[in-house]
């Protein structure tokens, strides 16, 4: 089966979802992902508007699952979903980045 993707307004679409469309869901599923892990004992969940290094992406924030290096899932999200975030530990800054790639991070979600 082909997909064909086409322009709709400033989005991309494959006729069903717009990457816009995707990543709404990305961002949802992770917040409640990350609600659901807080308190379990292999995961904590964190948010901070800071990086380690104390820079930033002006409207952004970073949610995460772990401080430990090599157990890092980590995710920026827009600062409009930060209150829905209020369950996590707010960090004054983010746990030193471990370098994981997208791969690891899938790697690591299914590791739960």
């Amino acid at each position: 089966m082909e997909t064909t993707f086409k322009i709709i307004g400033n989005d991309i679409s494959d006729g069903y979802h717009t990457f816009g469309d995707l990543y709404k869901h990305r961002v949802a599923l992770f917040i409640t992902l990350c609600k659901n892990l807080d308190g379990y004992k292999y995961a904590n969940t964190w948010r901070s508007k800071l990086h380690s290094d104390e820079t930033s992406f002006e409207g952004w924030f970073v949610l995460g699952i772990n401080k430990e290096k090599g157990k890092q899932i980590t995710y920026h999200l827009p600062m409009s979903e930060w209150e829905k975030t209020n369950f996590a530990e707010t960090l004054d800054k983010a746990p030193e980045y471990d370098g994981h790639t997208s791969n690891d991070v899938l790697e690591r979600l299914s590791n739960f």
